[in-house]
C-alpha cells in the first residue's frame, strides 16, 4: 500500500511540474499570433461586430499565455464568475481576467494606435488560478509571456472593430501554439 501511495505522489508531482513547462518559441515577424497552446474552440462575430477567437487549453497543453500583438496594457479587470468546463458554452460566464491593450502602430502595419484589443483569460472547471504577469501601463511585445492559467482553461482574443471574420486564418478544431501560430495577418 505504501508503494502505491508513493507512486501516486510521484505521478502527481511530475504532472504538476510538467504542467508548468514554458518552452521558448519562434515568434513570427508578421501576423497576430495565438495567445495560447491548444485547440481553437471559438471563432465568432460578437454582437458589437468585433471578432472573437478562443483557444481551449487542455490539461496537457502549455499553460503560459502570450501577447498576440505588441502594444500597451490599458486595463486589467478580474471578473468573478463560475467554474464551468472551459470548452462549454457556459464558460462565457466563468471567472476571467480581461486585459485591454492598445496596439503600437509602428509594430503592426495599418493598425491605428486607438485600436483596442482584448485578451480574456478564462478559468475552467479545474483552473482556479489566473495569474497575469503584466500590469496597466506595461509595454508588451508580440509573443511575450503575459500570464498563466492553472490546468485546463481558455484564452480568447477579441479583435478591434473593423476586422472581418473572413480574415481569420484558423478554424474551430485547429491546433495552435502560443506565440507561433498566426490567427490573422496584420492590418
Amino acid at each position: 500500500m505504501k508503494e502505491i501511495i508513493i507512486a501516486l505522489v510521484v505521478v502527481v508531482v511530475l504532472f504538476i511540474v510538467w504542467s508548468k513547462r514554458d518552452p521558448n518559441r519562434e515568434i513570427p515577424s508578421t501576423g497576430i499570433v495565438s495567445p495560447a497552446d491548444g485547440k481553437v474552440s471559438v471563432v465568432r462575430k460578437e454582437s458589437d461586430g468585433r471578432v472573437r477567437v478562443g483557444v481551449f487549453m487542455n490539461v496537457y497543453d502549455v499553460h503560459v499565455n502570450r501577447a498576440p500583438v505588441s502594444g500597451y496594457v490599458k486595463g486589467i479587470e478580474h471578473i468573478p464568475g463560475g467554474l464551468f468546463p472551459a470548452f462549454s458554452k457556459e464558460s462565457d460566464r466563468n471567472e476571467r481576467v480581461r486585459i485591454v491593450c492598445t496596439v503600437d502602430p509602428s509594430e503592426e502595419s495599418k493598425v491605428k494606435a486607438s485600436d483596442e484589443w482584448e485578451i480574456v483569460l478564462i478559468a475552467g472547471a479545474l483552473a482556479r488560478r489566473i495569474k497575469p504577469y503584466i500590469k496597466v501601463g506595461d509595454r508588451i511585445e508580440k509573443g511575450e509571456r503575459i500570464g498563466h492559467i492553472e490546468f485546463g482553461s481558455r484564452v480568447d482574443v477579441i479583435f478591434p472593430a473593423g476586422r472581418r471574420i473572413e480574415d481569420v486564418l484558423v478554424k474551430i478544431g485547429d491546433r495552435v501554439r502560443a506565440g507561433e501560430s498566426i490567427l490573422m495577418e496584420s492590418g
